[in-house]
């Protein structure tokens, strides 16, 4: 098959169309792997699992369009279908060999890393060896088109199938945002003294944490039974452990933004940059100075800028599609520079609780109405160091709360000059 696709059985074809072909297919595959690895590369260690399945379905996809190129009419249509197939499995090379890199490092609980892929390699030779043998027997024996499409579609399933097996039985112990979603709302919900404050209706008063026997602290392989392969990302979702989970959308969040991005709110996209982000300095006054009338009414960054004048980030939240009646919100997190692992899981546990807070509150949309319950959210984590407890319990079950998951793309770190 790959013979034929270069030319070989084709008379009008020629030794400079088969090079130019091949050339064609590894520029793509290049510059796919480019941009690829530009576009998901800070995402690609948080959210493993989802990457190491998404490489399997690139390959096999890959060997679909593979196998169906000889049935292509040959021309433009052929070379785009090859080229595809060229820059799929350029995708499954990226993909596939960071995120087991990452399993790799969670495997190796000793720190016999090396020790441990060259086993992998060994297993994987073994496995292939095997299946070239079997290949070699099932092939002699199946001289059907419609028999070879079944049994290649059967196999790929079965391939997927155990794949998807596998990754679903990975207990990672980092928090990325769908586990921090997971992990914290049944956190919360099981902190009484939390939900006694939430329910009153004035003032969002910070009350002294009750016994913290009562908290619920999920473990990964609690967690690993309920979290998706592939889920939305950026989700604000909470999700109730009661008979049977039940996960409800609250809206949207990005965390570490740039300023720009601060103020525009949710229909901006974060920008890219390297792992750890580029460093922002911006005086807060400076930069206050230069805002319209109508920015600074809609974002009160003064008090804002109180609020958060002892907390390594900054958070605000707005109605993601311009009305609160939806009880979807969307929540921008700004990140000071020396943010913590820790501070940034304070500032997810804190953007979940306000937007589960706002999506049950009958109230207005204003930027003064929601300040008021970011306020109260913040009082209520600080109150009785309620976060600490929280992360020394989660600690206590086995989760690394010192392993950077939250960001995804990019991250920004700002400077706040408080002048005022």
């Amino acid at each position: 098959m790959t013979i034929y696709r270069v030319g070989v059985g084709n008379a009008n074809a020629s030794p400079t169309s088969a090079l130019l072909l091949h050339i064609l297919q590894d520029i793509s595959g290049r510059v796919a792997t480019i941009c690829f690895a530009h576009r998901v590369g800070t995402a690609l260690e948080p959210e493993c699992k989802t990457y190491r399945l998404a490489a399997d379905v690139f390959n096999d996809i890959a060997m679909i369009l593979d196998c169906l190129s000889p049935g292509v009419p040959a021309g433009p249509a052929r070379v785009i279908v090859l080229s595809t197939a060229g820059v799929l499995r350029a995708l499954c090379g990226v993909a596939g060999g960071s995120s087991k890199a990452s399993l790799s490092a969670h495997f190796a609980r000793w720190g016999n890393l090396a020790e441990l892929n060259a086993k992998d390699s060994s297993q994987e030779t073994v496995i292939s060896l095997f299946g070239m043998l079997v290949g070699s027997v099932v092939i002699s024996h199946i001289t059907s088109f419609t028999t070879t499409w079944l049994i290649l579609l059967l196999l790929l399933s079965l391939h997927l199938s155990m794949n998807y097996a596998a990754v679903r039985a990975v207990q990672m112990t980092s928090l990325n945002r769908q586990r921090a979603n997971i992990v914290f709302s049944a956190l919360l919900d099981s902190d009484r003294s939390l939900a006694l404050a939430l329910d009153l209706d004035v003032g969002l008063s910070p009350t002294k944490t009750t016994s913290r026997k009562e908290w619920k602290f999920l473990t990964p392989a609690h967690v690993a039974k309920h979290e998706r392969i592939f889920h939305r990302d950026g989700a604000l979702q909470w999700t109730q452990h009661a008979h049977t989970a039940i996960t409800h959308h609250l809206g949207s969040a990005q965390i570490g933004v740039s300023m720009s991005t601060f103020l525009a709110g949710p229909a901006t996209k974060p920008s890219s940059g390297s792992r750890f982000g580029s460093m922002i300095s911006a005086s807060m006054s400076t930069f206050l100075g230069s805002l319209s009338r109508s920015s600074q009414q809609h974002l009160p960054l003064q008090r804002l800028s109180s609020v958060f004048a002892n907390e390594s980030y900054i958070l605000f939240l707005v109605p993601s599609t311009g009305d609160s009646t939806n009880a979807e919100w969307h929540a921008s997190i700004m990140l000071k520079r020396g943010c913590t692992v820790r501070h940034q899981l304070k500032a997810w546990a804190h953007a979940l609780l306000a937007a589960r807070v706002l999506g049950r509150m009958s109230m207005s949309s204003s930027a003064e109405a929601v300040l008021v319950v970011v306020e109260g959210t913040l009082g209520l984590l600080n109150a009785d160091r309620r976060f600490e407890g929280y992360l020394v319990g989660l600690s206590g079950v086995g989760w690394d709360v010192d392993i950077a998951a939250l960001e995804t793309r990019g991250g920004r770190r700002v400077d706040v000059n408080v002048g005022f």
